[in-house]
């Protein structure tokens, strides 16, 4: 049984996206409970080297509109990288994960193949897009949805695994 690009990305990005909008509702009533000033958590980083929690949201969700998009043969929507409170983040999950949802499985399978051009570090690269997808854009993606989990993690929010992968696990 094979799977199909758009099975390979578009729900997965669904599923995170909506999960880390929740993740968001409770580092917001984490900081209302503790007193803690929201923008500290925005703001936060696991190491000082590393972009804060509010650019690891945008990054996250331009990995999935970029990919989506780019898979899709259609123009990346642009945003801008203005994001400075839990309430500004959600927006542009829940404007990310919409563009998302008007993408079709039509046009993004039997896109292994097509020429994915994008920049890497300022420098022009030509991906196939299956690897692209499954070497490029979804580690990525994935790694800055779980550096923003862990800096939400480290720095007093409750979360387990479930809320990071939004679904209840056997237990």
């Amino acid at each position: 049984m094979t799977i199909s690009m758009y099975q390979a990305s578009v729900p997965g990005f669904i599923q995170a996206l909506e999960a880390l909008s929740k993740i968001l509702d409770k580092a917001e009533a984490f900081c209302t409970a503790k007193k803690v000033d929201p923008s500290v958590i925005v703001g936060a980083r696991l190491a000082p080297d590393m972009f804060p929690f509010s650019r690891q949201v945008q990054i996250a969700c331009d990995f999935a509109k970029g990919a989506s998009a780019r898979l899709a043969g259609v123009e990346v929507p642009a945003y801008e990288d203005n994001e400075k409170s839990f309430a500004d983040l959600k927006a542009r999950i829940r404007k990310t994960i919409d563009f998302v949802k008007t993408l079709k499985a039509a046009q993004i399978d039997g896109s292994e193949e097509r020429d994915i051009s994008l920049k890497i570090a300022g420098n022009p690269v030509t991906l196939k897009g299956q690897f692209y997808l499954v070497n490029f854009a979804l580690p990525n993606y994935y790694f800055h949805l779980t550096t923003a989990y862990a800096i939400l993690r480290h720095n007093g929010v409750e979360l387990n695994k479930s809320d990071f992968l939004g679904m209840t696990l056997g237990r």
